[in-house]
């Protein structure tokens, strides 16, 4: 696999993933704001997916497109992180993980922002801005939960500590990476910040912080969690079911 290609799919594959996700709760959310909050969110994760998915269809050369990559592909070929592909949950688990992921993108594309690739570096510049956003709102979340009700307490808590077992996949590093110095950011190089942006929200939320003797790990792979199949089962269902059909 071309190491490039490598790259721009995986970041393509965990906004892609995550867009689907995030796009169940329309109107499905607590209240109307949130409804469309959180599509709001799954249209700037998408199009930071059709962006990195068309460059990774550029950049290896096989005449596939951002469709083909997105809707024509097994389980197996996605490389995205096992944190993005998880259920839902309730309100506070997805809040929970879209503050774990949103920080983790934006300190990403942060750095890929002085990326030697051109492509990456641009699609970098307009998607911290979005990217933003979402730590924002799921930070206001944490807190209002968190702070909150007992029972609200109770969820945020359960939330935090759930998604958690899937986050040292974000920062663990590998060849792929290390072959390209200058291009890629080295995600074991925002940890540490990471955790600190992480750990603020969750004291100032009267959580308790999350602990986990053992960690997730395969997504980067190929080897993903029962969960990624039903979720591209309906993302792929009517790309499949009329293969080149347009309206």
């Amino acid at each position: 696999m071309n190491d490039l290609f490598g790259y721009a799919l995986r970041l393509g594959d965990d906004a892609l993933i995550a867009a689907q996700r995030t796009g169940e709760w329309i109107a499905a959310a607590p209240q109307l704001e949130e409804d469309v909050a959180l599509g709001n969110i799954a249209l700037d994760q998408l199009g930071q997916a059709r962006a990195l998915l068309q460059y990774a269809g550029e950049v290896e050369g096989a005449g596939r497109t951002e469709d083909d990559l997105a809707y024509f592909r097994d389980e197996r070929d996605f490389r995205n992180a096992q944190l993005v592909e998880l259920p839902n949950g309730d309100f506070a688990h997805t809040i929970a993980k879209l503050l774990y992921f949103a920080t983790y993108q934006h300190l990403l594309y942060e750095e890929l922002r002085s990326s030697t690739d051109e492509t990456l570096a641009g699609v970098a510049g307009k998607a911290v801005k979005e990217v933003a956003y979402h730590v924002d709102h799921a930070t206001q979340w944490v807190l209002r939960l968190g702070d909150g009700t007992e029972e609200s307490h109770r969820r945020m808590q359960d939330g935090l500590d759930a998604s958690w077992p899937y986050t040292a996949e974000l920062f663990a590093t590998d060849y792929l990476v290390l072959r390209l110095p200058g291009v890629a950011v080295d995600p074991s190089t925002l940890e540490d910040a990471w955790l600190r942006r992480v750990m603020q929200v969750i004291d100032e939320s009267t959580c308790i912080r999350p602990e986990s003797a053992y960690q997730h790990s395969g997504g980067r792979d190929g080897r993903h969690t029962e969960h990624l199949g039903y979720l591209l089962a309906e993302l792929q269902h009517v790309a499949r079911s009329h293969p080149g059909a347009t309206w």
